[in-house]
Parts: structure tokens; sequence; C-alpha cells
């Protein structure tokens, strides 16, 4: 309690001095894979020079370094030289890295085995017998963050900055048979679990008089508002950011504008929280350089055709958005991701080639990416979120929604429905008045309903489909 109590103090303090506040942004980038692409003999290089790829980011004006954590990844064990990472040895390899470049370190604890998201909240093997029961996995989670953060500081190497989870819109530390069988969002469970996870850093924090500051993390800026009505009615509030990812490709049609204007929103209802994009990125070619499929192959109509120029744009935009509506920090997942001969359980290579901030041989692209670390600040004019009562949407089952448009508003008025992940699925325009809208085109789900115009966003709200 005096913990939150303190950090309420100072936000507040802080508050009339926002707009200095801002020199404060953080401009970061997750390296995860940096160790395991060296190991299998990638060779980074600026002017011709190979390069510490560490020392490459921080002195190209990288802030922080993201790290992932599995819990025991196992899986490594049956691919290319059998040799783990993304463990506890690895992050520590890694975040020495970091400080010796000079770097802050954000630690991204999975809290499972393998890869966490909005679909995959896989509870790690080791965990799974105490899975239906919460005080016993409440101590298992206890004593491995505790536990793992507490060794981290005693090699020196504390991060500034922890996240419980990763894109966690389902959760965390799911059965897989649970996780696989469909939608689940359990706060009964969840809410316990995410407050065991944040007393775990807190009690680090005690310890070794560190400050550390604390994240959840959401898939997709349209699940902003309703996850975080979630955590907050279920006790979760102790904590410092609300972390947000979002791609083009998995979001769309939410714009930066629009994601700007929800970030905004956030500083508005949630006052003591810092807002960050932990999570986006772009690709700079629609080219392969190896046998794996590439995740990034979307264009957006404002920056296309792709190209370094336009990955450096997006970033630009985005750090610009980002920061004039309140955010403090915006990170890039994978820049460094190039192709190799080694192999992701899916394919050869690397699935990310095409949207790092360097091209096949290694070499920083020209004009691209990772100019954006260096360059200028730059700002847009803020669009605040408008959630009105003016606009009535209600959910009257049989996949039927009804909308009540008052007069004023825009004529370019629609309700876009979004996944539980972010993903756009439909789109329809409004009319003023009395608008039914029959989703028959939508698969069962959950789904976010999205009043919106002009990129301004007047109403969201949460609604099943079945």
């Amino acid at each position: 309690m005096f913990r939150m109590l303190y950090r309420l103090c100072f936000i507040a303090l802080l508050l009339p001095f926002w707009g200095s506040a801002q020199e404060d942004f953080l401009r970061g980038a997750d390296l995860s894979y940096v160790n395991e692409m060296e190991d299998c003999g990638a060779v980074f290089s600026l002017n011709g020079e190979a390069q510490d790829p560490y020392a490459l980011f921080a002195n190209a004006g990288c802030d922080i370094v993201r790290l992932r954590l599995w819990h025991t990844p196992s899986w490594y064990d049956t691919l290319n030289a059998g040799r783990r990472y993304s463990d506890f040895e690895d992050v520590c390899r890694s975040a020495e890295r970091a400080r010796a470049a000079g770097m802050q370190i954000l630690l991204d604890f999975h809290l499972s085995d393998f890869w966490a998201d909005p679909g995959r909240q896989w509870i790690p093997a080791a965990w799974a017998p105490v899975a239906d029961d919460l005080p016993v996995l409440q101590d298992s989670l206890y004593n491995y963050i505790h536990g793992t953060l507490m060794a981290m500081h005693g090699r020196g190497l504390l991060p500034e900055m922890v996240q419980v989870g990763n894109e966690t819109n389902r959760g965390i530390l799911l059965p897989i048979a649970v996780n696989d069988a469909g939608w689940v969002l359990d706060w009964d469970r969840n809410g316990p679990l995410f407050q065991t996870g944040l007393q775990a850093v807190a009690d680090v924090e005690a310890a070794t008089g560190q400050n550390i500051r604390t994240a959840l993390h959401i898939a997709g800026p349209t699940n902003a508002h309703w996850l975080m009505e979630g955590f907050s009615d279920h006790g979760v509030t102790d904590f410092d950011i609300i972390g947000l990812s979002y791609y083009w490709q998995w979001h769309m049609p939410a714009t930066i504008q629009q994601t700007g204007s929800i970030i905004s929103s956030l500083r508005e209802a949630y006052p003591d929280k810092e807002v960050m994009i932990f999570e986006t990125g772009y690709p700079w070619t629609l080219d392969w350089a190896d046998e794996a499929s590439n995740i990034l192959t979307t264009a957006h109509p404002d920056y296309a055709p792709i190209s370094p120029q336009a990955q450096k744009q997006w970033m630009l935009d985005l750090d610009a958005a980002v920061r004039s509506n309140g955010g403090s920090g915006l990170f890039y997942w994978e820049p460094a991701w190039v192709s190799t001969d080694c192999h992701t359980p899916w394919g050869q290579g690397s699935h990310k080639e095409n949207a790092t901030f360097f091209d096949f041989s290694g070499a920083v692209l020209d004009n691209g990416g990772m100019d954006w670390f260096g360059a200028a600040t730059t700002s847009v004019e803020p669009q605040p979120i408008q959630e009105t009562p003016a606009v009535q949407l209600n959910y009257l089952g049989n996949r039927t929604l009804s909308i009540k448009v008052p007069p004023g508003l825009p004529d370019s008025l629609t309700c876009q429905v979004f996944s539980i992940d972010g993903k756009g699925v439909a789109s329809y325009a409004l009319a003023q008045g009395s608008n039914t809208l029959r989703l028959s085109e939508v698969p069962p789900g959950q789904y976010v309903a999205l009043v919106q115009a002009e990129q301004v966003i007047y109403f969201t709200r949460l609604i099943p489909i079945r």
C-alpha cells in the first residue's frame, strides 16, 4: 500500500509538467534473438564493419532492451545444436550485454515454456499438476518471479522494468486443454495470479532498495479499455505501465492516429499509469532469405510501397502519436531476428528477416528503421477518445447489435468489430438514429465493438457472439 501511495503522489506531482516528462520517452528494441542468431553464424555490420549488435543499437540511440524469459524451453533440445535460449542463463547473458552497452532492461516473463500470446497461454509443464490448485499455483508463481529477480540482482542485472505475462488478453497460466478449447477469461483465477506476480516484484524492490516499474501487456489497442476495466474490477491495480502490442497487419483497421487516441484516453482514465507500445513492426521488403514463412507481409496504404524508408516512417509516425498523446515508450519487436541456417519449430531461418533493421547480409539498412532511434522528436495533434453515453450500443443476442447515433456526429461514422486479439473482422456504416446490425459473417467468439469516425473513437464495448 505504501508503494502505491508513494507512486500516486509522485505521479500527481509530475502531471502538471507532462510535456517536460516526455524528455524521458523510451525507445527500445526486443533483442531476445541476438544470442541465438550469433551462435547460428549471423554477423551484424555497419558501414562494412562487423559490430557487436548491442553496442550497435546503443550507439544508434536505443534506450532499453526487452528480453523474453521462458520457464523451461526444453523444445530447444531437439533444434539445431540443442542449446536453449530465452531461459534464465541466456537472459542473463543478454542482460549483461545490454548493461555493458549502457541500456536499460525490460524483462518479459512469458510464464510459459513456449510462446505466450493472445491465443496461447500454456502453463509451464512444471506447474501443470497444480494448475487447478490456485493457492499452490500462486506460491509457485511468486517463488519463480521473486527467485528469478533476486538471482539477477545477485549478478548486478536487476531489470528496470518487468512485465507480468506477455499479451495476456485471455489471462495467464492456462492448462493446455483449457487454452485450446476456446476463449476463456476467468477473472476469479487471473486476478489473484496477477496480484501475486506483481507482489513478488514489489517484494524484490523492498529487499533490494531498487525501483522496478511493473507492467501488464495487452495485444491490440482496441482491447485496452475493457481489459483494464477487468483488471481494475478484480483488484489488479498496483502496477505502473499499460503495455500494448500494435501491428497494422494484425490490428487493422486501427490506425496510428486511433492508437494515439486510445493512449490518450488510457492516460485520462488511469492517470497513475504510464502507457507504452511494447511491440510493433513493419516490413522493409516482401522478399525472403530462407525457408521460414514471414509473418509480416501486409502494407498499410499510407506506408506503401514497402521499403526501408516506409519502415522508418512507420516508426517515426507511431513515435509521434504515442509521444503526443502522453505515452512514454515505444519498442520494436525483434529488429535483429535475421536469417541464418538454424531452424525454428516451423522452418529454417527467420520468420521476420523482411522486417528487421538489417538487410539479408546483416548490414544495417540504409534509411531504414534503425534511423528512428536517433531521429529528432516530432509531435502530432492529440486525438482524444470521446466515449460518450450519447452513442448507445447494445448487444441484443442472436448476433444482433443495436446502435443509436445522436445528431451532430460525422456522416462517416462506422462500427468496427475486432476480435479479442485486436484483429479487425468486420465494418459497418452507421446512420443518424437507430441502427440494427446483423453480424452474420462474424464467427462465434468474444469481440470488441467500436464506434468511430475520422480517427475519433466514440464508444467501445465487449460483445459475445454465439
